[in-house]
């Protein structure tokens, strides 16, 4: 057994040379795709405004584009490019190559005839339309990938042998992104958990760390899974709430299956609604066993630190996103690996004894409703994570994309959490289904990159050609392929940890440590800042008013008063009933600070900078393009908002107008003019131009108090000053910056960005 302490101090040690270099390594897979780059362009040309006639070949894909690496299903490399696999040659054709003339009309016996039923290219063209939609993920059917790089820092080898974590090793990986309730069609920005799925393409074999956005899940038990999901899927009669739990059913099964506590109180704080994928901590949830080379075993539970801190919206901006821009996180995913702003994660882990008890400070580690607080294990850097490049294609890698948490390596092993062990059934069962067979590895994004001689044959779409007379073992027909790894060590093999398991007798039960529900949801609670309790609060008392029983209300209430009575009493108060008092003792935690989002300063990187502008005013603009580059040099994405598309009189290109965007655009505004209403700007046009008659176009003026309101950074230069005191903000407000010089407003600007909100604006004048 690895000494835990010992293990974390060689961490700690050796993360500090590593860092660096590891994200050396990582950017050079990005150098040719550059940075600085405004993201939307819908394809890698631009096109002409007639119609091309001229045949040509096809556009390659954009610069931020890369597809799955071109091996064979039996993962051999290739000299296939991407270009070999896309779309060929200049001329439509059937599926089997014949070129065509036509495909906009049907084959019928005359004009104004019936249509013939030999039309072979109408039967094949639609015959193939019905048939392009897979079953969904029951689970996670909203998500949204990309593929990176991870690059290990060497410092897990005290605890861990895994390849992919040595020292400068490069894995490319494919990282899915996910909500978890609602269907492919829902909304990206709604309350709910979101998923965390990585695949590692290791030189021992994919590795998939199939984890969420929340440390700890609703269940202590895999075979809950079909209930919880059941109860916070749309009620089976009416098909609704789609991808929310502000319902009956989710909040009756909740306040019964008190287990889910926890779970529950996560998702009620800001980190159901992030601000971004980028911008949410990802978790193992369960606890790992690992082994090291001299045979050494630990536990270890896994996340993922972003490098831009952890942030989320307010409730106000989520339930704008759903109608402004339903796909806002995926856009934004996309957007800022096509601005160059690369998102990053560092892989942690927090390391444990592998005792017999398998706890750590009286903390069930086999319990996934349960975690330890960082200040009792740190997490110890140990690689680092970046997204480097868009899908090509979302059906073929985003939804065909197939994670199972039994996609191990030898180093990584699973526990007896009896979450994980159903798990391990459920992932290969759905893909069978999903993805129509057995064969669901030889899916290009699922191919390992390491040989693969696994001796399974046929089954419905088989890619490989099989050679050799003896699937089968032992065998002498071909000459004894494929043999067995003979050393662990040597022939990198994957060997089950040989750990003990307890003596005892078969039963549906658990043991008495999972009986605790309450005190670790206690411990979130009490290590929120008054602004997250508020939210939570808010939360809670939003979702069950939505509950038409008021018997399911007044039990999750009592569930909530022990947890904490002052927690209970505001959220009863919001819904007109009386608070309980506790029926369990109060436990009394240490605070965490880990566990609020609050208090950090991080990187503008990947932040959006509104740039309003007002067009007539020439010299307004004077500044614009060293603003521009200011921001560009922080690694953020200046968009120049204006009355109306195209280009300003000094031909700066516009992207965004008055009449079509939104304050939840935005990280922070700048003002550098006072524009006067545009033609556009009339009700009957527009309804977000009603507003009392101004000197300003009263969608700046909506814009600006949105950002106010949401507490976002606010900067005015030039013209811009005055028309923020005719919107009503005073130059002294928290977050709010003014100057003559439109440098030095923006360098300002861009350090606000750092703590992500001026969170003063919440506590003196009330919570958003």
């Amino acid at each position: 057994m690895a000494d835990a302490s010992k293990a974390a101090r060689v961490i700690r040690k050796a993360v500090k040379g590593t860092v660096t270099q590891a994200a050396e390594v990582a950017m050079a897979w990005v150098e040719a795709s550059g940075g600085g780059r405004i993201p939307g362009a819908p394809a890698s040309r631009t096109p002409p405004v007639d119609e091309p006639v001229k045949p040509s070949d096809p556009f390659p894909p954009k610069l931020d584009q890369r597809g799955p690496e071109r091996r064979t299903a039996t993962g051999a490399e290739t000299l296939v490019t991407p270009a070999d696999v896309a779309q060929q040659g200049r001329h439509l054709t059937t599926s089997t190559g014949a070129r065509l003339q036509d495909s906009d009309h049907s084959l019928k016996a005359g004009e104004r005839g019936p249509t013939l039923l030999q039309d072979h290219h109408l039967r094949e063209k639609i015959t193939h339309f019905d048939h392009e939609r897979i079953p969904e993920r029951v689970v996670h059917a909203r998500g949204a990938g990309a593929h990176g790089v991870f690059v290990g820092y060497g410092n897990a080898k005290p605890v861990c042998k895994a390849a992919f974590l040595a020292r400068h090793v490069e894995t490319p990986v494919f990282v899915r992104f996910s909500t978890v309730l609602g269907s492919r069609g829902s909304a990206d920005t709604v309350r709910d958990t979101r998923g965390f799925a990585t695949k590692f393409y290791t030189s021992e074999g994919n590795f998939d760390l199939v984890g969420n956005n929340i440390p700890v899940f609703f269940i202590q038990d895999g075979i809950k899974f079909p209930d919880v999901i059941h109860a916070g899927k749309p009620h089976p009669d009416r098909e609704i709430p789609q991808a929310q739990s502000a319902h009956d059913t989710f909040w009756d099964f909740v306040s019964l299956h008190t287990e889910a506590q926890h779970h529950t109180m996560w998702n009620m704080s800001d980190r159901g609604i992030p601000r971004s994928y980028r911008m949410m901590e990802g978790f193992g949830v369960h606890t790992f066993r690992t082994v090291n080379a001299q045979g050494e075993t630990a536990l270890v539970k896994l996340h993922w630190k972003p490098r831009l801190g952890v942030h989320s919206l307010t409730w106000e901006e989520a339930q704008l996103l759903g109608g402004v821009d339903p796909d806002f996180h995926r856009r934004d995913l996309a957007d800022a690996i096509e601005s160059g702003a690369f998102p990053q994660w560092e892989l942690g882990m927090q390391v444990f004894p592998d005792t017999p008890e398998q706890t750590f400070e009286g903390i069930d580690l086999l319990d996934p409703t349960k975690l330890v607080p960082e200040e009792l294990a740190p997490v110890q850097a140990v690689g680092l994570l970046t997204l480097t490049a868009n899908p090509t294609n979302y059906f073929a890698e985003t939804e065909q994309v197939a994670f199972h948490v039994g996609n191990m390596v030898p180093g990584i092993d699973v526990t007896d959490d009896p979450l994980m062990q159903a798990r391990l059934f459920s992932y290969v069962d759905t893909q069978l289904l999903r993805l129509g067979g057995p064969n669901h590895n030889q899916i290009p994004i699922n191919r390992p990159h390491v040989p693969v001689n696994d001796m399974f044959r046929d089954g419905f779409h088989q890619h490989a050609v099989h050679a050799g007379a003896a699937p089968y073992k032992p065998n002498s027909l071909d000459g004894g392929c494929p043999f067995f790894a003979g050393s662990a060590t040597r022939d990198h093999a994957f060997v089950d940890i040989p750990a003990p398991v307890a003596a005892g007798v078969k039963e549906r039960g658990a043991p008495p440590s999972f009986d605790d529900h309450f005190s670790q949801a206690r411990l979130f609670w009490v290590s929120m800042t008054p602004v997250e309790q508020e939210h939570i609060v808010l939360a809670y008392t939003f979702e069950l008013s939505r509950c038409y029983e008021t018997a399911i209300r007044e039990r999750q209430l009592q569930a909530l008063a022990n947890v904490d009575p002052e927690l209970c009493a505001r959220v009863a108060a919001g819904l007109g009933l009386t608070a309980p008092e506790p029926t369990v003792p109060l436990a009394e935690p240490a605070p965490s600070a880990a566990l609020s989002q609050l208090g950090g300063t991080w990187s503008a990187e990947g932040r959006t900078v509104g740039i309003v502008v007002a067009e007539e005013a020439d010299e307004g603009l004077a500044g614009l393009s060293g603003v521009i580059d200011a921001v560009f040099a922080a690694g953020a994405v200046p968009l120049v908002v204006a009355a109306h598309c195209g280009e300003l009189s000094d031909g700066t290109p516009i992207q965004r107008t008055f009449g079509a965007t939104r304050s939840v655009e935005f990280d922070a505004v700048l003002m550098l003019g006072s524009p006067p209403p545009a033609p556009d700007a009339l009700p009957v046009r527009d309804t977000k131009a009603a507003a009392p008659a101004v000197s300003l176009d009263p969608r700046v003026v909506l814009l600006v108090q949105e950002c106010f309101r949401h507490a976002k950074a606010v900067g005015a230069s030039g013209d811009g000053v005055s028309a923020l005191a005719e919107i009503g903000l005073a130059d002294d407000e928290a977050g709010v910056v003014t100057g003559t010089d439109p440098a030095g407003v923006v360098a300002e600007l861009l350090e606000l960005l750092g703590a992500h909100r001026a969170w003063e604006r919440f506590t003196a004048g009330g919570i958003a």
